[in-house]
């Protein structure tokens, strides 16, 4: 009886810490998980270092996804994408939608 009244502050002390240290970060992992899956063609994302850009493209068979950064395209790991700031709404594609280049004929 001695035995089992010995070893019991042991076993509330690894319940607390299982409670208030390991489940919490299982939680957060399970969450980040979730973000990465969720990654699509459009998304303004921050990475871990600390760049902005936005999905080009995802393969999800190597893992890795292309940020279009200003014209510049990066390839990074999936894992490596630290937060999604904004999702992509439609993907602009026609001319029309997106304008052109030549400037405007008028008087100065």
């Amino acid at each position: 009886m001695e035995f089992i009244f010995s070893f019991l502050p042991f076993v509330v002390i690894i319940g607390i810490m299982y409670f208030m240290m390991i489940r919490p970060q299982q939680k957060q992992a399970k969450e980040t998980q979730k973000m990465l899956d969720s990654l699509e063609k459009g998304d303004s994302v921050v990475t871990i270092g600390g760049l902005n850009g936005i999905i080009d493209e995802v393969n999800t068979e190597a893992h890795t996804v292309i940020l279009d950064c200003e014209g510049i395209y990066l390839t990074f790991e999936r894992r490596a994408i630290s937060k999604v700031v904004e999702k992509g709404s439609s993907t602009v594609t026609s001319t029309e939608e997106l304008g052109n280049n030549r400037p405007t004929d008028s008087a100065e």
